[in-house]
């Protein structure tokens, strides 16, 4: 891809989008890990927010190489469409680990089909894709473990 400023530009836009989501999971397993007797899960939940926080610095470093700044939040029009973390947190209060699986199960769900939109769109370079993809696969395969969980 050639470096004009509008590919940068959407580029930059797409990242931020992506990390909106990011701290939206990150927020929400937090949450989890709070509302969860079991200890096993709460450990997990804990561990797939660290990821999170993790994915996050990872996509800001990508921003960062681009010559851009990730102090500015906001995301663009992926972190616009994702608030499915924030919309069920109201299952968190009443401590019911089997809602509180489902609310993770959907928030993972919006994370994943907003990644699977951002590569679609086909804003980012090579090593983008390859950063965004490795976050992608990890993403799903927490969704699976999740999954199992609800069983």
């Amino acid at each position: 891809m050639i470096h004009t400023d509008e590919t940068t530009q959407e580029a930059v836009k797409t990242l931020e989008g992506l990390i909106s989501i990011l701290e939206d999971g990150k927020l929400g397993y937090t949450n989890a890990a709070e509302h969860v007797e079991n200890l096993a899960i709460k450990a997990d939940f804990l561990e797939y927010a660290r990821e999170r926080a993790l994915f996050i610095v990872e996509l800001q470093d990508e921003i960062n190489k681009l010559g851009k700044s990730t102090d500015t939040s906001g995301g663009g029009p992926l972190g616009a469409l994702h608030r499915a973390w924030i919309d069920i947190k109201s299952s968190f209060t009443s401590g019911d680990t089997e809602a509180i699986i489902k609310a993770c199960v959907t928030g993972e769900e919006a994370a994943i089909e907003k990644y699977k939109m951002a590569l679609e769109e086909n804003h980012l370079e090579h090593n983008q894709v390859s950063v965004v993809s490795k976050q992608l696969n990890s993403i799903q395969n927490t969704l699976s473990q999740i999954k199992m969980k609800a069983n």
